[in-house]
């Protein structure tokens, strides 16, 4: 039986492309496993889940090597020797790893370790911007959990199926599940698989999508008949929950500021059987014309992501204070501008896939305190990433008759 040598230049290419370079990690390892077709299984597998542990490691690695940066292959190189040492690993027994002091690198990873910021290896100022708003014991639970890897969500289209009947279907797929008592509709994918290339998905029987991203539809209450506008729809995953949940009997309306987003969404309720899924380019003119029309209107407004981490790892690495502010701004200029569409009596939910308060319950008590005559809060729920998925936080509002 051939031995399995690990292809480390693979994982050491891509973190050179990542941070030194400031490629986004996802497209960055997308690429490279569509332009380097004849890597194996083994390697694909090897090379882009190390890749992602390590940018998510990636200071406490840094730091436990302890030595001077540099954008050289040789740098690289011992950056994932420190992170095998860590996590008590056999190194190959290449001339690379020469000269590497293995009770060094462990013995400053055990330090470091009672070092919170550098423990869950996030940059000084979110650390601090974390504990500030959340107060340092829960930061620290959070912290903490949005560095364990995101479970692999479904959620079965019940146009087409159940969430029983899917979960024997893809049995037959390779695809071993679990429900979720939480989630009617959900499903735990439990062995790894390529599910985009499962029967199941090309016929439209479920989508991809987190626990807490599928709170978001029920929470609209949405009915039959209904107008509802998804005004943040990106690649629409809301919108083809909202349109299930109505049975695909009445009107979504579908609106982001990228064209190719909603090219897909049409692409993906063509397969989900959908036919209520109209998609509307966000300009000055959409706006306007849907003043006071919408029954529901749902804001999933850009955010820092800090609900996400664990799905995103490499944001802690491109995020910034600054970004953060302006996502703040845009939060509240959304809200404000898009707001109008709702009709007399109905509801707009506010939605974000962030845990800090400042994104979210802050920002509707500043919304309701400049719209106090027209809207009024009604209920809000937080959900925070211990609680097994995303942080998600999601606020519902009625426009007064």
């Amino acid at each position: 039986m051939a031995i399995f040598k690990p292809n480390v230049k693979g994982v050491t290419d891509l973190l050179k492309q990542i941070f030194a370079d400031g490629a986004y990690a996802d497209k960055a390892i997308a690429t490279a496993l569509k332009e380097h077709k004849k890597w194996g299984a083994r390697d694909r597998s090897f090379i882009a889940e190390t890749t992602y542990e390590m940018v998510r490691w990636w200071r406490l690695i840094s730091e436990a090597l302890d030595e001077e940066k540099d954008t050289s292959e040789a740098h690289y190189y011992r950056l994932f020797a420190a992170w095998q040492i860590i996590n008590d690993h056999k190194l190959p027994e290449w001339e690379e790893f020469n000269n590497i002091d293995k009770s060094k690198i462990k013995a400053n990873a055990e330090r470091l370790r009672n070092i919170r910021k550098v423990r869950e290896s996030v940059p000084d100022w979110m650390d601090e911007m974390g504990c500030a708003e959340l107060g340092e014991e829960v930061w620290t639970k959070e912290l903490a959990e949005l560095n364990i890897p995101a479970k692999l969500v479904l959620r079965a289209n019940t146009l087409k199926t159940s969430v029983l009947k899917l979960q024997k279907q893809l049995v037959q797929s390779g695809v071993e599940s679990s429900t979720i008592p939480r989630f009617p509709d959900g499903l735990i994918a439990t062995k790894k698989k390529n599910l985009y290339q499962t029967d199941e998905y090309n016929l439209g029987l479920f989508e991809i999508q987190d626990g807490s991203s599928q709170l978001v539809a029920p929470f609209l209450q949405a009915e039959e008949g209904m107008t509802v506008i998804d005004a943040c729809a990106g690649a629409g995953g809301k919108s083809l929950h909202i349109a299930t949940l109505m049975n695909n009997k009445g009107r979504v309306i579908s609106m982001d500021v990228e064209e190719k987003k909603l090219i897909e969404l049409n692409k993906r309720a063509k397969r989900n059987g959908i036919s209520t899924i109209e998609t509307k380019l966000i300009t000055a003119d959409a706006l306007s014309k849907f003043e006071n029309t919408a029954d529901r209107l749902l804001l999933d407004v850009p955010c820092s992501g800090m609900g996400v981490l664990r799905r995103k790892p490499f944001d802690k690495w491109k995020l910034t204070p600054e970004t953060i502010a302006d996502r703040r701004k845009e939060q509240q200029q959304i809200l404000t501008r898009y707001s109008k569409m709702v009709k007399p009596g109905g509801l707009l939910v506010y939605a974000t896939c962030s845990i800090l308060p400042s994104e979210n319950q802050n920002q509707i008590f500043e919304f309701l305190q400049k719209t106090s005559s027209d809207f009024e809060f009604l209920i809000d729920r937080k959900v925070l990433p211990s609680e097994g998925f995303d942080g998600f936080y999601m606020a519902k509002l009625q426009r007064k008759e």
